[in-house]
């Protein structure tokens, strides 16, 4: 899946790592699913997010087991565990993009990507992205 990491993330860090300004991450990151993939991939604008039916932002702790760590000289971060959304009661459409938000609603855009391939949830579809399967990439 293609992706990229959110203005807001990477001016936090380049301001903690050149000006000492304090920069506290998330305690939980918020993947978002999307039906129109958002217009800007780095400011995380545009873009139709999944509404109704029973749909909210999977909430994941924001630890190593979730996000295990990088070294060497990879630039790509990528889940260390299943993500679940709540079974939809209606359906939600065909889900094209994902996204990291520090909110469960609104909230500072993290990063995203788009799909490798599109999805069509209904209700009562298991929606799960399995481990490795989101990643996130500064390039």
């Amino acid at each position: 899946m293609a992706s990229n990491i959110g203005n807001f993330l990477v001016q936090s860090l380049l301001n903690a790592a050149f000006g000492g300004v304090t920069y506290t991450p998330p305690a939980t990151i918020f993947v978002a699913l999307f039906t129109v993939a958002p217009t800007s991939l780095t400011a995380g604008t545009g873009g139709t997010e999944v509404t109704g039916g029973g749909y909210a932002r999977a909430a994941v702790a924001n630890n190593t087991t979730n996000f295990p760590s990088i070294s060497g000289t990879t630039r790509v971060k990528t889940t260390g565990a299943n993500i679940t959304f709540t079974t939809p009661s209606a359906n939600w459409g065909t889900v094209t993009a994902f996204a990291f938000y520090d909110a469960s609603s609104g909230g500072n855009y993290l990063g995203g990507g788009d799909l490798t391939s599109s999805k069509t949830i209904n209700a009562g579809d298991t929606v799960t992205f399995n481990t490795g399967n989101l990643t996130i990439t500064v390039s």
